[in-house]
């Protein structure tokens, strides 16, 4: 399976700029997710991969071959490069049975009959959809017509599978189980995918690396654990998370930390990172802040929200609102006092003014 990389690639719409000197290198056999909020960039990047929108600079190249290069006029058209195409609204052909679907790419290939009988099957079974083989569209639920969609779009063994969406229309629990077939599907398919989606969740349990997006700039390009634990940025650490990481106002001097009343030492994992400014964003993921009979920081309890597995507590410090996942379920009563410490070595220091993340490390309560 081929790498595909983009060298300084720029969208512009007149004077929108979509998608801003875009560098990524995807290895072959990754399952990149494009994440980001809608009208980041992350759809014009995958179409300009799969050749369905012309870039107004840079150059993309898939395994060995030149797709795109603006500085010579290179521009290979989407039928040549490849790839597989998945639709969010499945684009499925209604008068014709699941077989005859997945075949139909075959036949437009000028595969043998029996060649095309053996690789239908071969689907069919790799997606366990073979009792509906001689169903309609109209005659199966929305995630049999993905699964259809999917397999359609593998049989032509295509290097690399792109992806736009293709959950957003089912219900929460069937998305759950797709994203389970998706992941064994890319292990058994020996395939490049590219997948663009707006849910952090899909992003994280999906990807071997993920591409954050906002405005159309790269904003983060890791696996989803170093996304998650060491964001480039505020944006990053906002975006990624639920519920979303506790930014706090902070001022510090001398590695001692203050904030809403509290003071802590912080100690960098990066014993070279140095803290220059004396007004920083402190901040902490929810799991991080934990109630704890004895903790030295004391609060209150604003409102607690149990799900069952888990508990998030809403808890008040100094006129602010923390956010604390606990694990269990605990139900506290409104503004009962609760104390509170902070453990782990990822907390995150920010920058003031360009929100970028300037250390990572420990931060124990005085």
């Amino acid at each position: 399976m081929p790498e595909i990389r983009l060298e300084h690639v720029t969208k512009r719409f007149e004077k929108f700029v979509a998608v801003d000197d875009l560098n990524l290198h995807i290895n072959e056999h990754d399952f990149i997710t494009l994440l980001g909020p809608s009208g980041c960039g992350k759809t014009t990047t995958l179409r300009m991969i799969a050749g369905l929108e012309t870039p107004t600079e840079g150059k993309i190249t898939i395994g060995d071959k030149v797709v795109f290069d603006a500085a010579t006029g290179v521009n290979v058209s989407p039928a040549k490069r490849d790839i597989g195409f998945l639709f969010q609204n499945y684009a499925l052909w209604p008068h014709m049975t699941v077989y005859q679907n997945i075949a139909f790419g075959l036949e437009n290939l000028k595969w043998k009959k029996e060649d095309i009988k053996v690789r239908v099957q071969e689907m069919l079974k790799m997606l366990k959809i073979e009792e509906f083989v001689g169903r309609y569209p109209a005659e199966l639920s929305g995630g049999q017509q993905q699964r259809v969609a999917i397999a359609r779009t593998l049989a032509p063994k295509p290097q690399v599978l792109f992806m736009d969406e293709p959950l957003s229309n089912l219900d929460a629990k069937l998305r759950s189980e797709m994203r389970t077939e998706l992941k064994r599907l890319h292990s058994d398919s020996n395939s490049t995918f590219v997948y663009v989606t707006h849910d952090q969740l899909e992003a994280m349990t999906l990807a071997t690396k993920i591409c954050l997006m906002e405005k159309g700039v790269l904003q983060q390009y890791d696996p989803p654990l170093t996304v998650y634990s060491e964001p480039a940025n505020r944006f990053v650490a906002d975006f990624v998370g639920n519920p979303t990481m506790n930014f706090i106002n902070a001022k510090v001097s001398d590695s001692v930390v203050e904030f809403l009343g509290v003071k802590a030492k912080f100690t960098p994992n990066d014993p070279k990172e140095k803290i220059s400014a004396s007004e920083v964003i402190l901040g902490i993921r929810p799991e991080f802040f934990t109630i704890k009979e004895g903790g030295k920081i004391k609060a209150t309890a604003y409102s607690t929200l149990p799900s069952g597995m888990e508990t998030t507590v809403k808890v008040k410090l100094a006129d602010e609102l923390i956010s604390s996942v606990v694990f269990g379920a605990i139900d506290y009563k409104v503004d009962q006092p609760i104390d509170c410490d902070i453990i782990g070595d990822q907390i995150c220091i920010f920058d003031k003014e360009s929100t970028k993340r300037v250390s990572i490390g420990k931060l124990e309560v005085l």
